[in-house]
């Protein structure tokens, strides 16, 4: 791969700027998400409430991130990509802030879902700002790359956790972990002062008031659409099913000490940094659709040699990396294919 990161020493200075901040709040967004799974055990036990009804938490988040990222593609039409980014920024580091203060699981699942609009809203705005501004030629390398950022904030999470619950009661390891998550918010200090709107997006809300929720539905963009929710739906379901419950799985199931089930985490975290920039490089070169079932076969080989192997713990940190590497892929296209 000698010719991956030339569209960056060949970028303005204007895609290298937006490039990083998309980054930063991409990862941002990541390791609030991600403090979730880790602190499943402690939230159950905090509120006395059983692995399904703990699944209703990441549920709500992520339906309502579907939401907020359909609604933020409507207030980035209107109000520019700039200033949606950082409305959806501060949006999700305030709702996680609160989620440490929740005394109640309804409290902690209304906070978590308000949670989500942020999350979702934050990759639609940051996604289309940066297909707006980087070029055609480099799309695919530079949207894989920032969708790389998730293994950054991931990795920030898993950090935040083994320090939190090494140092402090679980009851309360959880809840300083959400508190940390306001911290994104000071992110958008750089995005005012130095990003600028995309000339496309200008001349978009010159032109309208933004597109309708009905008109991703028109007769010429259906099929576009509903096969575009289908993919999406299945590349983050899959994700997310796996992903949400694999630090429950190390702890309660493999019976993972802290310490141990850190690295496992670590290995399948830089695993997906790794899938993400080999998914950036290959969907450039073989297209983005190929890249997709590619990465997607090789996934479900290696989440079912994952789960229904009788793997030792050793077997399974080396199998953690292909789980993260071909994890990565399909999210790292869908940007640039969508």
């Amino acid at each position: 791969m000698p010719n991956l990161f030339n569209w960056y020493r060949q970028g303005t200075p204007v895609e290298r700027t937006t490039f990083w901040a998309c980054f930063a709040g991409w990862g941002l967004d990541a390791m609030d998400v991600q403090m979730f799974t880790l602190a499943i055990p402690a939230i159950m036990t905090a509120f006395a409430i059983d692995k399904g009804t703990a699944g209703l938490i990441g549920s709500a988040t992520l339906i309502s991130s579907a939401i907020g990222g359909w609604l933020a593609g409507m207030l980035s039409d209107r109000y520019g990509r700039i200033k949606t980014l950082q409305w959806t920024i501060l949006w999700f580091a305030a709702f996680t802030f609160l989620c440490a203060f929740a005394q109640t699981f309804p409290q902690l699942i209304v906070l978590k879902a308000l949670q989500g609009f942020g999350f979702g809203g934050e990759w639609a705005a940051g996604a289309v700002l940066m297909a707006e501004t980087i070029r055609a030629e480099n799309r695919g390398k530079v949207m894989g790359s920032v969708q790389s950022a998730w293994a950054v904030g991931w990795g920030a999470a898993v950090l935040l956790f083994t320090i939190s619950f090494s140092w402090l009661p679980a009851d309360m390891a959880w809840r300083v972990m959400f508190a940390v998550g306001l911290l994104p918010a000071l992110l958008v200090i750089y995005v005012r002062r130095n990003l600028k709107e995309p000339v496309r997006s200008v001349q978009s809300a010159k032109g309208s008031i933004g597109a309708g929720l009905t008109k991703i539905f028109r007769p010429d963009l259906l099929k576009t659409t509903l096969l575009g929710a289908v993919l999406g739906t299945g590349a983050h379901g899959g994700y997310y099913a796996i992903m949400t419950w694999l630090p429950t799985y190390l702890s309660k199931e493999r019976h993972l000490s802290v310490l141990n089930a850190g690295a496992n985490l670590a290995v399948v975290i830089v695993a997906f940094w790794c899938g993400c920039i080999a998914s950036s490089w290959m969907i450039d070169r073989i297209g983005r659709r190929r890249n997709i079932a590619l990465f997607a076969l090789c996934c479900v080989i290696t989440v079912l040699a994952y789960v229904y192997l009788p793997l030792s713990d050793n077997a399974m940190l080396l199998v953690g990396f292909p789980l993260g590497f071909f994890a990565a892929g399909i999210p790292a296209s869908l940007g640039a294919l969508f």
